[in-house]
């Protein structure tokens, strides 16, 4: 079976190339400088990933992001190595010979295959909500989960239940780690995930033979272990208490911090600010537009999107809508002093 490298030399590409998307996959895993030459070695010697790809309750958003990640490899590149046996979208069968396709790669990939899962799981009213050839989407997802090696729950819905989980919830959904309780679940949450950190994911899976180191959530510590607010690049703005209060204010064309326009930043957890999307061209926040949190759970039922952090905590009203934005402004400010005074300003 044909390696990182042979895919490269197909098409056309160098080995300079090649050692560049080594290097920023190494990177992108937190790996250390003096582990490079094993990872090359790695992507020029082992076989690339079998992945099946099955799709619930989503609106494919997450597989859109997906074949749109460009920082770590050419495009082109990145649809050979990821060997997608089974995708209902990305698949050119249809119909029987796609679900023959994908029993065969299970049986002849068991124990090694990677079982990706877009959406949420509805098993109410004996899964009827949610079939494929007449089965119940609880029922393939254990079946394709018994003889997986590597199980991720890509996207918002498949990690904590998504929009299809919020209230009222008509159709019982329920996220893949509660679908398959006693499994290890790999979530890599987002409305959409970034397309990079999946990539990524897949390929650590390849170089070590097993799963990123987890929180306690199941999430990926190197791509979530710090909020957006933690590396924000409007951060110093928060830090000096400055702020926009519009989004046509002097605040917003100065770059100042969304914090007032409802920033969920603070509290949300992910590597949007680091990473971003497009080829690691922009991201929410660096369009003007606040962090809404879209993959911390139930941020949906959380609302009040333009709403600022301190008030949906506490309460929705007006009077605390003005409590928040002054606690904002108060937090902000007391930190700016604070600074200042640690500068040996006056």
């Amino acid at each position: 079976m044909e390696t990182l490298y042979d895919i490269y030399r197909r098409r056309g590409y160098s080995r300079r190339d090649f050692l560049k998307s080594a290097l920023l996959l190494s990177t992108a895993l937190g790996l250390s400088s003096s582990m490079l030459t094993d990872v090359v070695r790695a992507l020029e010697t082992k076989p690339k990933p079998v992945v099946i790809w099955l799709e619930f309750q989503d609106c494919a958003g997450c597989t859109e992001s997906f074949i749109r990640s460009t920082s770590l490899l050419p495009a082109d590149v990145l649809l050979d190595y990821v060997s997608l046996e089974y995708h209902e979208i990305l698949m050119a069968p249809s119909g029987f010979y796609a679900e023959e396709s994908k029993r065969e790669a299970m049986e002849k990939h068991r124990g090694k295959y990677v079982l990706i899962v877009e959406g949420s799981v509805s098993p109410d009213r004996g899964g009827a909500y949610c079939t494929v050839a007449g089965r119940s989407n609880l029922e393939l997802l254990k079946e394709a989960a018994e003889g997986a090696g590597l199980i991720i729950a890509v996207g918002s819905c498949a990690s904590w239940g998504g929009i299809p989980h919020a209230y009222p919830n008509p159709t019982g959904a329920i996220p893949v780690s509660e679908a398959l309780r006693g499994r290890q679940v790999v979530n890599i949450p987002g409305c959409p995930p970034i397309g990079d950190v999946m990539v990524s994911v897949i390929a650590g899976y390849v170089l070590t033979g097993k799963s990123p180191e987890l929180d306690s959530m199941g999430r990926p510590k190197t791509f979530y272990g710090q909020t957006v607010h933690d590396r924000c690049y409007r951060r110093p703005f928060y830090n000096a208490g400055r702020f926009a209060s519009s989004f046509d204010d002097e605040g917003a064309k100065k770059g100042y911090c969304l914090y007032r326009l409802g920033c969920k930043g603070p509290v949300t957890r992910n590597a949007c600010a680091t990473i971003r999307w497009n080829g690691g061209i922009s991201f929410p926040i660096q369009s003007g537009h606040p962090c809404f949190g879209c993959s911390e759970p139930d941020f949906w039922d959380r609302g009040m999107i333009y709403t600022p952090l301190s008030v949906v905590s506490g309460g929705f009203g007006l009077k605390e809508a003005l409590a928040g934005v002054a606690v904002g402004t108060a937090v902000g400010v007391s930190v700016a002093y604070m600074n200042k005074k640690l500068r040996g300003g006056k």
